[in-house]
């Protein structure tokens, strides 16, 4: 595994200009590919929630920038823009792969292992072979047998690269999603709103109903609700 940190070639943007984005973000993508013919981005969504699973997505998007313009990190989207890309990339790229670590996973290996495993889940997922990962952040995916390609990890991919854009609106939009489905079983927390994440709503349901199954037992704010309700060390 390699890792590029933030260095003084990311590319700057000009606000406003979608396509030069794009192609300075392919352009950059295509600097790290090695000569690598097929490339997958991979990212996850969830990390920092109080419920619901860590999930990941590869993608493998194909095409030129042209074709991409307006793709962007899914935190820079609106939710109706990440939909609207959603769909596009689930329609137009090479191929798309979902993985996910449940809750209890999580609380059993830690959420930086959990979302490392859910990461290696979306590549085996992909259905398509890959010459190169570029993988957001500094950690690349686990899996058990052979590595399905290199990895190279780079900090704020989702903000650099087109194919890691693509895998963190598809991480984000498969997970909401599912936040949705829990919250029709849990109305009480919002996680249709919140998608698990500690919002002073959910905090305060936290507190007035404790935990619900969905919610992961290891995080501080529900592990020192079972502390004191129910004594549990």
């Amino acid at each position: 595994m390699s890792r590029i940190g933030k260095t003084r070639s990311t590319p700057r943007f000009r606000p406003g200009n979608d396509l030069d984005k794009a192609c300075q973000m392919w352009m950059y993508e295509r600097s790290l590919s090695r000569g690598a013919a097929v490339v997958a981005g991979v990212d996850e969504a969830g990390r920092g929630c109080l419920a619901g699973p860590v999930f990941a997505a590869a993608v493998v998007l194909g095409g030129g920038p042209e074709e991409w313009s307006g793709l962007n990190d899914s935190k820079q989207l609106s939710a109706t823009a990440r939909e609207r890309w959603y769909q596009r990339i689930r329609e137009r790229a090479v191929a798309v792969g979902v993985g996910m670590a449940t809750v209890e996973e999580i609380d059993e290996w830690n959420i930086l292992h959990a979302a490392r495993v859910a990461m290696g889940r979306a590549v085996m997922n992909l259905g398509a072979a890959v010459e190169l990962l570029l993988v957001d952040g500094s950690h690349a995916p686990l899996w058990t047998g052979t590595p399905a390609a290199p990895s190279l990890t780079v900090v704020d991919g989702d903000a650099r690269c087109l194919s890691v854009a693509a895998a963190s609106i598809v991480a984000k939009v498969e997970r909401d999603r599912h936040m949705a489905d829990l919250a029709a079983r849990y109305p009480e927390y919002g996680f249709d709103r919140n998608a698990g994440y500690g919002t002073a709503a959910h905090l305060q349901a936290l507190r007035r109903v404790g935990p619900c199954p969905a919610h992961r037992r290891s995080f501080g704010p529900v592990r020192q609700w079972l502390q004191v309700r129910l004594n549990v060390p």
